[in-house]
C-alpha cells in the first residue's frame, strides 16, 4: 500500500500562503519540478496567446505573478505592467530581472488589489487565487478585460485511481464552484468560463512523486521516494505509453469584461 504524503508532519496544504512562501524560500521561483509533455492546444497555451494579444500597448496588472517570468514576457508588448504577488521572495526575484516598464509589488489579493497603482486597462490571473475577482472593480477600468487561468477539477483525475492513497481523490467540482461564486459576487458586465482538456505525459516514475510533492519540504519528497518508488514504478510501467504516463490536463479559462 502506498504511503499518503499528506499524513507527514512537514506537509503543507498546496496553494496555502505557507506553501507559496516555502516554494519561494526553497526554489526562489515558481517552476514545476517534474518532467512532462502536454498535448496542444491546451488551456495554458490558449491562455498565454490570448493574454499577449490583450496586453498590447496597455497598462496591465499581473495578479499572482510569481517570480515574474511571464510578466517579463508580456512586458515586451505592454505599455506598462505591474506584477502583484503575496510571496516576497518571488517579487524580489522579479525586481532583479525587470524591464523599464515593469514593477513588482508584494501583497495578498485576499486583502485587495493595488488600487493606488491603477487604474489598469486590463489584468490577468495566470496562477493566482480566485479571491482577486472580488476586487477587480475600481482597479481595472470600466469596459476593461480580465483573463484568468485556473486548474480544472478534472486535472490528473486518473492519478488517485492508479495510485490510491498516494493521491487524494477529488469529489464534485469545488474549483469551478468557487470560481462561479467569485464571478457572481464581482457583478461584471460579462463573465464566461471555458473548460479545456488536454493530455499530460509524465516521463518517468519519479515524476509522479515530484508532482505530488511539489512545493513540499525536501524531507517529504525523500520519504516518498524511499517508501513508494518501487511500487509507483510498477504501476507506471504497466500503464504508460511510449510518450509517458497519460493523465488529464485540465484548465479553466475565465474571460471577464468589467
Amino acid at each position: 500500500m502506498l504511503t499518503d504524503p499528506a499524513a507527514l508532519l512537514h506537509w503543507l496544504p498546496p496553494h496555502s500562503l505557507e506553501w507559496y512562501k516555502q516554494i519561494g524560500n526553497l526554489e526562489g521561483n515558481y517552476r514545476y519540478t517534474w518532467s512532462s509533455s502536454i498535448s496542444e492546444p491546451n488551456g495554458e497555451s490558449v491562455f498565454d496567446a490570448e493574454v499577449l494579444k490583450m496586453v498590447k500597448d496597455k497598462k496591465v496588472l499581473d495578479i499572482g505573478c510569481g517570480d515574474g517570468e511571464f510578466t517579463i514576457q508580456c512586458a515586451a508588448v505592454a505599455k506598462e505592467i505591474v506584477g502583484f504577488d503575496a510571496t516576497e521572495t518571488f517579487t524580489a526575484a522579479g525586481n532583479e530581472k525587470k524591464r523599464a516598464n515593469v514593477s513588482f509589488v508584494t501583497g495578498n489579493s485576499k486583502n485587495g488589489l493595488p488600487v493606488e497603482l491603477g487604474p489598469f486597462d486590463c489584468a490577468y490571473i495566470r496562477k493566482g487565487t480566485t479571491s482577486a475577482y472580488l476586487f477587480l472593480r475600481g482597479v481595472v477600468i470600466e469596459g476593461g478585460t480580465v483573463l484568468g487561468l485556473h486548474p480544472g477539477d478534472e486535472l490528473g483525475k486518473e492519478l488517485p485511481i492508479l495510485f490510491p492513497t498516494f493521491f487524494e481523490k477529488k469529489e464534485d467540482t469545488p474549483i469551478l464552484d468557487k470560481i462561479r461564486k467569485r464571478l457572481e459576487a464581482g457583478s461584471f458586465s460579462s463573465a464566461e468560463i471555458e473548460h479545456i482538456e488536454a493530455t499530460e505525459y509524465l516521463h518517468q516514475p519519479v515524476d509522479v512523486i515530484k508532482l505530488r510533492c511539489f512545493g513540499q519540504n525536501p524531507s517529504v519528497y525523500n520519504r516518498m521516494l524511499e517508501d513508494n518508488l518501487a511500487e509507483i514504478t510498477k504501476i507506471f510501467e504497466k500503464n504508460s505509453t511510449q510518450a509517458g504516463l497519460p493523465v488529464t490536463y485540465s484548465r479553466y479559462i475565465v474571460r471577464i469584461t468589467i
